[in-house]
């Protein structure tokens, strides 16, 4: 199969060709490493790959035999290399597949490799020490955002339809909005994190993707969700598949809209502009849409506090482990300048401090709650500017410490934090881009508890009304005709 045919179709469109005897999982996993040898030279979003050993069953499931890559943390596969982004971890070899990795073979998915993430996730940016900045393919001098920023530049550039990326502050929203991408960050408790973790950051992370088209995302996570033994969350199931979803109808919604972040962070015009057209578009669809004001249920200050007291108490505990199992020192040798920092502040951190951080979690999610029983859905700009320039989340770190490093992490995202702290599901939607820029701006569509399927019902609605995926970037593996 030629690249500019590969490239044409989404994962569920590829599963189809291999239902059908058109082409076979072998012919799209040479076709998509063909594809990564004509991108990743210029976007340094692939780490590795490797044969692929799985043998999917043909028509199996909505997506056997699609090539697939993973991300370099928070899914463990046999026999392979998940460095999490950092010299600390470099050469750890997974003993065995979690949870997550025996869904995806499960799934009938073909993984041949691992995308990069900063170091320990703990950004929103990819511009890890150990293996190099990512490169966004709309521009290859700005970001690609994080912490699935390897996902979300290999998918964008055509390499894979569809890729493993996780969320703990918007990590799957960030690469999805900067890439021109769909992404949707589930329900706390709908992906299971076992048998490793019973719950990364105490929650707030959770397991998705990032993909090309609504659909895709909606029968990956059909394939993934559900709890395992133990898991500490459970999210209800739907009532019916994700899948089906996409194509229903989604009536009449009430949207809130929040155009200026909580803490007072500005959003750009550029962003701004893009949220006034998806707003008249939804006005076009029938959804009743007004501005509000949205009660996080603590004063910004005291939110971005508490979680870092949370977040860093998380990542000095998981940084001891690695130090302990791999004999290494705990020093600028094996950690990049904010995660020492960041390191140090976790280990201050106190007993009481760590209790009522966890109290704030629940002030918040009672708060977002409170609004989700009055409106459907809340619109918010995935981030408040552009993609930015490389570089942008580096000047001056090293004088930061951890609370100055996460306060900067959320004025850079100040938007998708609240919902991964409520527990929410919430999405990025390359609904429009910049014309001048040229660069896709992302729209954040948050929903309440449990309703994935609000969200993408609207979520299939959108692409049909302004389709994105004839949107290609700078860098795509379809301007490679390959053989």
């Amino acid at each position: 199969m030629r690249i500019t045919e590969y490239v044409s179709f989404d994962a569920v469109g590829l599963a189809e060709l291999v239902a059908r005897g058109e082409v076979t999982p072998a012919e799209l996993e040479a076709a998509a490493r063909e594809a990564a040898r004509a991108v990743n030279p210029q976007l340094n979003a692939i780490v590795e790959t490797w044969p692929a050993d799985d043998e999917p069953i043909p028509g199996s499931s909505p997506l056997a035999g699609v090539p697939f890559l993973i991300k370099d943390i928070g899914v463990s596969m046999a026999g392979r290399r998940m460095e999490l982004g950092s010299r600390l971890a470099a050469g750890n070899v997974a003993a065995a597949d979690s949870s997550l990795m025996l869904r995806f073979r499960r799934a009938g998915l073909v993984t041949f490799g691992r995308t990069s993430t900063p170091e320990m996730a703990y950004s929103n940016t990819t511009e890890p020490v150990l293996y190099g900045a990512t490169r966004n393919p709309w521009d290859p001098a700005r970001s690609a955002g994080g912490s699935s920023g390897g996902a979300g530049a290999a998918v964008a550039a055509g390499v894979v339809p569809i890729a493993h990326a996780t969320d703990a502050a918007g990590s799957i929203r960030v690469p999805a909005a900067c890439n021109g991408l769909f992404g949707l960050k589930p329900t706390r408790g709908r992906v299971s994190a076992g048998p490793s973790f019973d719950e990364v950051f105490n929650g707030l992370a959770v397991q998705g993707s990032v993909s090309r088209t609504v659909r895709d995302s909606a029968a990956l996570l059909d394939q993934i969700r559900g709890p395992e033994p133990g898991d500490p969350y459970f999210a209800q199931e739907p009532s019916r598949p994700y899948a089906e979803e996409v194509t229903r109808p989604p009536g009449t919604l009430r949207i809130g809209v929040l155009g200026q972040a909580w803490g007072g962070h500005r959003t750009t015009a550029p962003v701004a502009d893009a949220l006034s057209r998806t707003v008249r578009l939804l006005e076009s669809l029938g959804h009743q849409v007004e501005e509000v004001k949205v009660d996080l249920g603590v004063d910004w200050e005291e939110f971005v506090l508490a979680s870092a007291h949370q977040w860093t108490a998380n990542l000095t505990a998981s940084i001891d482990e690695l130090a302990a199992a791999f004999g290494r020192p705990i020093d600028d040798s094996t950690l990049e300048p904010p995660i020492l920092a960041s390191y140090h502040y976790g280990q201050r951190v106190s007993g009481a401090q760590f209790v009522t951080a966890l109290a704030v979690r629940n002030r918040v999610a009672r708060s977002l709650a409170r609004y989700f029983a009055a409106h459907d859905m809340l619109l918010t700009p995935t981030l408040p500017e552009l993609p930015v320039p490389l570089g942008t989340h580096a000047e001056g770190a090293e004088a930061l410490d951890g609370l100055g490093w996460l306060r900067r992490l959320f004025d850079l995202s100040p938007f998708t934090v609240a919902f991964n702290v409520a527990g929410t599901p919430a999405m990025s939607v390359p609904v429009t881009a910049d014309a001048e820029a040229g660069l896709p701006v992302g729209m954040q569509f948050a929903a309440g508890y449990g309703l994935e399927s609000r969200l993408f019902r609207l979520a299939g609605q959108l692409e049909q009304a302004g389709p994105w995926s004839d949107r290609t970037p700078k860098v795509w593996a379809g301007n490679h005709p390959g053989h």
